[in-house]
């Protein structure tokens, strides 16, 4: 791969994610506070990122794999998406806001999958070629935080300015999409079955009971997942943190570190203990977010923040290595698809309708009862902990295998490999 090839990819990867950090982390913020909804409401907005990685495999394989280069499809829905972010920085209301970013997050999902697509056929060795540029993708997320902190724009009421940032941002990469390396469709011609979309080819794994306790905690656990993605911004701005989108960023850090010492970890460790190592991690950061706060206790918060690398890399990422493993090369694809329609289908949609109910039911006359709020979450994690341990019996020698999961994150392992 020659290097304005690199370049090009690099660019495509910081705008992607770019785009997205730079209005979801604070989106919660935004409808509580500028648009003055409910935290059901909030919960609701949050789940068209489940509808949109349900959606997301129907357009990849009945339109991307089969009709029109990747390139060009990411041009295009990046194109529209930056009019609907645009639209959605004017809407008076929920109401007005709501069906704007239904149908944005149904389009941006899928370019997830295609700017991973574009990425890996330009490659001769992908494993060693695709992090480094994958990482510019979480530095565009981080480098989006740090810029609403230094803006300071969740202080000063200014967050609709996200979305317009966020518009400005997808309209370039849509632009620029055009110039990225033709991508052929790969099944051109050919037929794409309602079960290769829905990786129903693996559902043989379920009868594995080790792999089921897996699946099913996998899908409880981003139960506890969307608390912390929808409600920990509104949180620590109502706690009276500065800059707490920046603050955020540190997750995102976090992820960088622990995704290089996986495979340190993997050895030593096993996927078992590496799950529930995972899992332990949920409970402690809603805990130290529970009894958290900007005084004597923000190392707390800073802790649950930095946290996030280890619940996610460790459960999400080991998992999507047991899966590749146990799938075996016939139905190693199958095999992510289903485990992520599952996880941020299911199991994030019953976890956004959850979360904003609860934040609702402990609303007070001047803000929230958040520890109550956040040990609701911790208590989940606790719960499915357990059951894990006691059930999951996996005698399987899993290795890290030469696999680009431990250079990516939640957000793009979600309907990529498949933060």
């Amino acid at each position: 791969m020659n290097s304005v090839i690199r370049i090009k990819l690099s660019i495509m990867m910081f705008l992607e994610f770019f785009i997205w950090g730079a209005w979801f982390v604070t989106l919660g913020t935004y409808l509580l506070t500028n648009l003055e909804t409910s935290a059901t409401q909030v919960g609701v907005a949050f789940l068209t990122q489940s509808i949109g990685a349900i959606v997301a495999p129907f357009i990849i394989g009945l339109i991307a794999d089969r009709f029109f280069p990747a390139q060009r499809i990411l041009g295009v829905l990046h194109l529209l998406g930056a009019a609907l972010l645009w639209y959605a920085s004017t809407a008076p209301d929920f109401d007005s806001f709501y069906p704007a970013i239904l149908v944005y997050m149904i389009l941006y999902m899928p370019t997830l999958a295609l700017v991973n697509s574009v990425s890996f056929r330009q490659m001769q060795n992908p494993s060693k070629e695709f992090p480094p540029i994958r990482v510019l993708g979480t530095l565009g997320w981080i480098i989006a935080g740090l810029t609403i902190g230094w803006l300071n724009w969740e202080q000063n009421g200014s967050l609709d300015l996200t979305f317009r940032m966020a518009a400005i941002a997808s309209a370039i990469l849509g632009v620029f999409s055009f110039t990225l390396p033709n991508t052929p469709p790969v099944k051109a011609g050919g037929t794409t079955s309602l079960g290769d979309i829905l990786g129903l080819e693996a559902i043989g794994l379920l009868k594995n009971r080790s792999y089921l306790t897996f699946f099913l905690s996998s899908v409880a656990i981003c139960v506890p997942l969307a608390f912390y993605y929808n409600f920990t911004n509104p949180f620590l701005n109502e706690l009276g943190m500065e800059s707490a989108a920046g603050k955020q960023s540190m997750g995102q850090m976090s992820e960088l570190l622990f995704m290089l010492l996986m495979p340190f970890f993997f050895v030593r460790l096993g996927v078992k203990k590496m799950l529930a190592i995972g899992m332990f991690a949920w409970v402690l950061r809603y805990t130290f977010f529970a009894f958290g706060d900007v005084d004597t206790s923000y190392w707390m918060l800073i802790g649950g923040i930095i946290l996030h690398g280890i619940c996610y890399d460790f459960f999400f990422v080991t998992g999507q290595i047991y899966t590749d493993n146990l799938a075996g090369e016939r139905f190693k694809s199958a095999a992510q698809g289903m485990i992520t329609l599952a996880t941020y289908g299911v199991g994030m949609l019953i976890g956004s309708l959850l979360s904003g109910m609860i934040v609702d039911a402990y609303t007070l006359t001047d803000g929230h009862d958040w520890q109550t709020i956040w040990l609701i979450p911790a208590g989940i994690a606790g719960a499915v902990l357990l059951i894990f341990l006691l059930v999951f019996r996996d005698r399987n020698t899993t290795k890290p295998a030469d696999n680009t999961a431990y250079n990516q994150t939640p957000e793009q392992r979600q309907v990529g490999s498949v933060s």
